[in-house]
């Protein structure tokens, strides 16, 4: 680290000569506390504070209050049953999850963007009122894809009363329920997309036995045929169709 800013210093120290030299003014950047007597500046930057706290919060309400979890575990499980390793990349596989969660989720955003952060941008509502119009469609969402066992269960660990309406549902309850379900269906869109790739392995390492080439590895020659059969039958279009339609 030394090293690194030890080469950096001379560079600084000449582009601070030039702009000198040229007469070309610095920006000059402070950091601190004062007083103010302004209750309305110490609000500004509360709801700063609360800005930079959601957006560090925002990959964990991304994975879990939307059907991001669910989408990326199947397309996770389609690129193992083909057995293609690394094809699609990561990178590949997590950014057509993301556009499809937006897809998914675009008109639970559209009402929170409608009920809640315009209201209160243009200061109509306040922010317990924006936070809760907020949470409204994305409860809606979490319920109608959990199980109600999943949901009784982490209701009943929580030693509550048994809530009479899903209003009364807590979310640090229905939030755990709800990934819990998704990783249940997640799991079981998968078994069913391995089923087929699994019956061209035994067929192909069946072949292969027969013929006496027991050495040659099944997957190297199976894995041709899973990718053809793949592309002939539209595999991703039907995938990404069933994974959109799971949602109702």
């Amino acid at each position: 680290m030394k090293k690194y800013l030890g080469l950096a210093i001379p560079f600084i120290l000449l582009f601070a000569g030039v702009a000198e030299a040229q007469g070309v003014t610095l920006p000059n950047l402070q950091l601190g506390f004062k007083s103010t007597q302004n209750p309305q500046e110490v609000v500004n930057v509360i709801k700063i504070l609360l800005m930079l706290t959601v957006l560090s919060l925002a990959p964990a309400i991304l994975i879990l209050m939307t059907s991001f979890t669910r989408i990326l575990i199947v397309l996770s499980f389609i690129r193992q049953a083909m057995g293609t390793q690394q094809m699609p990349p990561n990178q590949v596989i997590v950014g057509l999850a993301l556009f499809l969660t937006l897809f998914v989720m675009s008109p639970f955003l559209k009402e929170i963007n409608e009920n809640a952060l315009q209201p209160y941008l243009g200061n109509k509502i306040t922010q317990d009122a924006a936070f809760e119009n907020s949470m409204a469609p994305l409860r809606r969402f979490m319920f109608s894809q959990t199980r109600d066992a999943d949901l009784s269960l982490f209701i009943k660990l929580s030693k509550q009363e048994t809530p009479k309406t899903r209003a009364d549902v807590s979310s640090i309850a229905l939030i755990p329920a709800f990934v819990l379900s998704e990783l249940k269906t997640a799991f079981q869109i998968g078994f069913i997309i391995y089923l087929p790739f699994l019956v061209i392995d035994m067929v192909v390492a069946s072949v292969l036995m027969a013929m006496g080439m027991m050495m040659l590895p099944p997957v190297i020659v199976s894995l041709p045929f899973k990718i053809m059969l793949f592309v002939l039958i539209d595999g991703w279009g039907l995938l990404v169709g069933s994974i959109v339609k799971s949602f109702g």
